[in-house]
């Protein structure tokens, strides 16, 4: 007699796509169910509403806490940075400065970060450990140190 065709694999394939069919009937069933039991819900039921926080809901929003809002005050993008003029003017120390060459770093006392700064940046001659003042800048490599002065 000939042996059967039927190799392991080919059994488990089998038994794999019986089993996802019985699962498919299984999921069928159980929405004809549902739906029997009421399950639909009716449009109003699938609404859901915002509230004047900006939370949902299924209740509607009370008209008497309606808030008019001028199209004139929606500001679309980001909102333009105003600068004080007490903020654009920093404090630091001048950790290095080389007279030679005409550059140098100062670290900020708030951020305690390294700025470059060049000697035509300097109100006057400065030399290391000087307390100064000045303004940052985006340069070519990062931020610098400009309209350095002795504080």
């Amino acid at each position: 007699m000939a042996k059967s065709q039927d190799s392991y694999s080919k059994k488990e394939k089998e038994k794999n796509r019986r089993k996802k069919q019985q699962e498919k009937d299984e999921r069928k069933k159980q929405r004809k169910a549902d739906k029997a039991e009421g399950g639909s819900k009716t449009l109003e039921e699938m609404f859901s509403y915002v509230d004047e926080n900006g939370n949902l809901s299924s209740t509607p929003p009370d008209p008497s806490k309606k808030k008019q809002i001028k199209a004139e005050d929606i500001m679309l993008g980001v909102p333009s940075r105003s600068e004080d003029p007490a903020d654009a003017f920093r404090s630091g120390t001048i950790k290095f400065f080389n007279q030679e060459k005409g550059y140098g770093f100062v670290i900020d006392s708030e951020t305690k970060e390294s700025l470059f700064v060049h000697i035509n940046d300097l109100n006057g001659p400065v030399k290391e450990n000087d307390k100064v003042n000045f303004e940052i800048e985006h340069g070519q490599k990062g931020p610098k140190a400009v309209r350095v002065k002795l504080g």
